[in-house]
């Protein structure tokens, strides 16, 4: 295979390392009508269902999963995951919403299940399966405000710059489900979260921003963070209403930690990019790669730790073929008029410094298969790729600027595109040197 055939079987390797359905057999397990789900242990109920709930981009894959593994179970309840993301579940209801902005769907959807969850009688179990994307999946919205007006600001907040946690904190000010406050809803002591985290540092009180795990933010937190980017003045009427009866102490604060109702919660991480990158090293090394994890935990603008990465690549003095890996999530300032995601964004800046060195191919993609608002997961680049883009015309720092990444690679054949993959650990970065 090529090098860039290679860094994609890496990158897929790390995918399905990640699969729900290996992930959930794991971790959930049936035996003599006991249930366990990691290490806690249930008797089942006579004749009451076990509730599923869960939302994210994963939710249906997880719960495509659970039900194989609980087949001989009474299974209800109901998952909210993103468009085209639906899988066919015998028990359990998939519903189909907006991601990254919460729609008609997300609302209705959350609905539905807040009116379940207030008839989950003490001695029921509730299973919620929770993934990345379930902030826009699983939406309402202050009495003050609407639909329309929490669009504006999730809007805003991704063209800010705010990197997950900060975006996770003004999200749940903003909803009476996110912040450990979904929990609440049902009256049982057998709970039990299963979690894929799309965060860096997996936490849990931020993941989908944490419907079910106490919040340690405020409301003054969230109204600090919309002041550092400068979004306090751009918020709609009912909105800025909304936190202003937050901060003056009129409004209910998320639970936090030490809360009682939320001691029966228990919330257990069973998929993060640091066993993507575990399985990514192995199938490079397989492959004959001297492989090396830089991080799991790489933050900052996708420009900055594109630099980062070329710039190992270029110091690299262990032996050749190499494969140098990371994983996190990068951020991207949106200023220009074009296409792209961050992992787009990161592998043009990156192939942009590759201008000498023919000896590096950079990929940069979404574990969940979307980067951005496009159908690419990420996309892949050398020099080879890079002098054929200047062949044909195409200026690699105007389409940077203008964050056009998208189709600066649908020209020259840069994109990765492998659709919906059931699972979401952030993103996966790579540098192979020849």
């Amino acid at each position: 295979m090529s090098i860039r055939e290679d860094a994609i079987s890496i990158f897929k390797a790390a995918v399905a390392a990640v699969q729900p359905s290996s992930l959930m057999q794991q971790h959930v397990h049936l035996r003599e009508g006991k249930l366990t789900v990691c290490d806690k242990t249930f008797v089942l109920p006579a004749e009451r269902p076990v509730w599923v709930f869960g939302a994210g981009k994963a939710a249906a894959a997880m719960a495509q999963a659970l039900e194989s593994i609980l087949s001989d179970v009474d299974l209800q309840g109901i998952v909210i995951t993103k468009y085209e993301h639906a899988l066919p579940l015998q028990h359990i209801q998939v519903v189909e919403a907006g991601h990254p902005l919460p729609d008609e769907n997300s609302v209705k959807a959350t609905t539905q299940m807040v009116s379940l969850l207030k008839t989950v009688q003490p001695g029921d179990i509730v299973l919620f399966l929770l993934s990345g994307g379930a902030s826009a999946l699983l939406a309402d919205y202050p009495e003050e405000a609407s639909l329309t007006q929490v669009q504006q600001v999730f809007e805003l907040l991704l063209k800010s710059g705010a990197d997950i946690h900060e975006m996770n904190v003004v999200r749940k000010h903003l909803s009476a489900v996110k912040g450990g406050q979904l929990a609440l809803l049902a009256n049982t002591t057998s709970w039990c979260s299963l979690i894929l985290s799309d965060v860096v540092g997996d936490d849990l009180s931020i993941i989908g921003s944490g419907p079910t795990v106490a919040d340690p933010s405020t409301f003054a937190d969230a109204v600090a963070i919309l002041d550092k980017y400068n979004l306090t003045g751009k918020l709609p009427p009912g909105i800025h209403e909304h936190l202003q009866q937050g901060l003056a102490g009129t409004l209910t604060e998320t639970p936090k930690p030490g809360n009682l109702q939320l001691e029966a919660v228990h919330n257990f991480l069973i998929g993060s990019n640091a066993i993507a990158l575990k399985a990514a090293k192995e199938h490079a090394t397989n492959l004959g790669y001297e492989t090396q994890i830089l991080t799991s935990t790489a933050t900052g603008e996708a420009t900055a730790l594109a630099a980062e990465l070329v710039a190992a690549a270029k110091d690299w003095k262990g032996s050749k073929p190499a494969c140098l890996l990371m994983g996190g999530e990068s951020t991207v300032t949106v200023t220009g008029k074009g296409l792209g995601g961050r992992n787009q964004h990161l592998a043009l800046a990156a192939g942009i410094l590759l201008n000498t060195r023919p000896d590096i191919t950079i990929l940069s993609a979404g574990t969940d298969g979307t980067d951005g608002p496009t159908d690419a997961a990420g996309a892949i680049a050398d020099h080879a790729l890079m002098i054929s883009a200047t062949a044909m015309g195409l200026d690699a720092a105007h389409y940077l600027r203008q964050h056009d990444a998208y189709h600066f690679f649908e020209n020259t054949g840069g994109l990765i595109k492998t659709g919906p993959t059931q699972t979401n650990v952030m993103d996966i970065m790579l540098a192979m040197i020849s």
